[in-house]
């Protein structure tokens, strides 16, 4: 059970005791984030014990996302020789579109690899951290005991908390509830009536898989997300063997789908240049969905890339299945047997799932990190998450997220993002022991110009004026998620520490006693 972000608090100096841990760095999560950053930090030099850097991790194993989403057929929409570490590559790799049980079994091998597992620490969720500025370090709460930290990593991700709904009466609902991002593997479908509730990327992948299961299935609609065509296919051994032969065969293949994919970015940037894509989407729709009435509904009203686009070869046509329903009413209310539509319709049901996403632009560990003043990065944001670099905060000496706002990406893969943030980190950190430092953070000047610079970046793009809500949108109307254009220049400005962009404090010299 998650705790509450409520529980969320400072930590007195006078409550950290001696049993607290003492580490140089301290890594929260253990997917493609914070394994990547644990990596490349020892690779770097800086773990060369295990006291030197733990990686915090709330479950009992390495994966975050690729760990707790395990619906059927869950998998990546981003090419697997893409959505791989750069310094990891995978021969092995059995389709273009990796299934999530070779991207979990992928990480766990990377954490075996380059020697992670003595510095993880299973079943230690981050309940609290709070900077200490008399102490110059991070005291933290975890579920596992207390650590007091240099230099805290927040790895967490933003697919990390599922979002559900709060919907009248859902409490008195007789039957079983679950999120798709935690999947009841012990609930058995079979014959079941079942109702999926919200149509996203999540939805769009087990929807067809439970069709053929269930006695009746009821898909209730929100928006209609566009939907292309799934471009994937399985590998061939010859295939297999070529990249394992010959490296630098997948290198190639990698470059190629990166830039084919950075290809895509004008068409966010500029909204008209869309067009031929939604006519590919369009075309597909026609195809899988003869019945004219489900398509309409079924038929986006706003420009594509505005939400997240969505790619599938089954959803559609599972739509269309004798025993599946398509609702697009309104939910009103949740009653003990079933789901009440807005039309005053009670659709009977015993199982309810959720694919409604994840809790993006208000993370839960955004109420539990407490900076120099206090107050929690939640408080500091006031709804509108930024960052400079969205890396480092001013006000939060020694924090680096990954992932962090604004660095997210419509059109390829973030691990592209996560590692151009790793090698910031290990840049700063390596300003910090050549200068003798103890702490940095951004000025507060550096970090409002580069977040004026997104804004303006972001004016004009699809994902403001393409006619939808989204979730890449934080309450104040900002797109706080997205990065806004080619991910190359991203790269470059995070390779370069600027030192005029932080404040730094200095060690205190050691003196030797008398």
């Amino acid at each position: 059970m998650t705790p509450d972000p409520g529980r969320s608090r400072a930590i007195s100096t006078s409550e950290a005791d001696d049993s607290a841990t003492h580490v140089r760095i301290a890594v929260v999560g253990s997917g493609f984030s914070g394994l990547g950053a644990a990596i490349r930090l020892k690779q770097a030099g800086f773990a060369d014990s295990p006291d030197d850097l733990v990686v915090l991790e709330r479950a009992g194993d390495v994966g975050g996302t690729w760990r707790d989403n395990s619906y059927p057929g869950c998998a990546c929409d981003v090419p697997s020789h893409l959505y791989s570490f750069s310094f990891a590559p995978n021969p092995d790799w059995s389709r273009s579109f990796s299934p999530q049980p070779e991207i979990w079994a992928y990480l766990r091998r990377c954490a075996l690899r380059y020697g992670i597992l003595p510095h993880l620490r299973y079943d230690s969720e981050v309940l609290a951290a709070s900077w200490d500025p008399a102490a110059g370090r991070w005291r933290i709460e975890t579920t596992g005991g207390g650590y007091t930290a240099e230099v805290l990593v927040a790895g967490c991700g933003a697919l990390a908390e599922p979002a559900i709904p709060e919907i009248p009466g859902l409490e008195t609902f007789e039957g079983t509830t679950f999120h798709s991002a935690r999947w009841d593997h012990h609930h058995d479908l079979t014959g079941r009536r079942v109702a999926v509730v919200g149509t996203g990327a999540s939805a769009i992948q087990f929807v067809p898989r439970i069709a053929p299961q269930v006695a009746a299935l009821r898909v209730f609609q929100r928006t209609p997300p566009w939907i292309m065509p799934r471009l994937d296919r399985r590998w061939t051994r010859a295939e297999k063997l070529a990249y394992r032969l010959v490296p630098g065969l997948q290198l190639l293949a990698r470059s190629a789908i990166y830039w084919a994919r950075e290809a895509m970015v004008p068409a966010f940037r500029h909204p008209r240049r869309t067009r031929a894509a939604e006519a590919v989407a369009r075309a597909q729709l026609r195809r899988q969905v003869p019945d004219p009435e489900l398509r309409a509904k079924l038929t986006p009203r706003y420009t594509l890339g505005c939400k997240r686009i969505l790619i599938s070869n089954d959803y559609l046509p599972a739509l269309g299945r004798d025993n599946v329903e398509f609702v697009t009413e309104s939910i009103s209310d949740v009653r003990p047997r079933g789901i009440v539509t807005a039309d005053g319709i009670e659709h009977e049901c015993d199982t309810i799932i959720f694919g409604t996403g994840f809790q993006v632009t208000d993370q839960p560990i955004s109420h539990r990190i407490r900076g120099r003043d206090g107050r929690t990065l939640a408080e500091t944001w006031r709804g509108s998450p930024n960052a400079h670099l969205g890396t480092t905060i001013a006000g939060f000496p020694n924090l680096f997220l990954l992932l962090g706002p604004n660095t997210g990406l419509g059109h390829t893969s973030v691990i592209f993002m996560i590692e151009s943030q790793i090698e910031h980190i290990v840049a700063a950190l390596r300003h910090l022991d050549r200068h003798r430092l103890a702490t940095l953070e951004p000025t507060a000047t550096a970090q409002a110009a580069f977040v004026a610079g997104l804004d303006a970046d972001m004016a004009g793009t699809v994902w403001l004026a393409g006619g939808c809500a989204s979730w890449y949108l934080d309450p104040t109307g900002r797109n706080s998620t997205l990065w806004p254009g080619f991910t190359m220049p991203f790269k470059r400005r995070l390779r370069r520490f600027d030192p005029a962009e932080y404040l730094t404090r200095r060690r205190e010299p050691v003196t030797a006693g008398l």
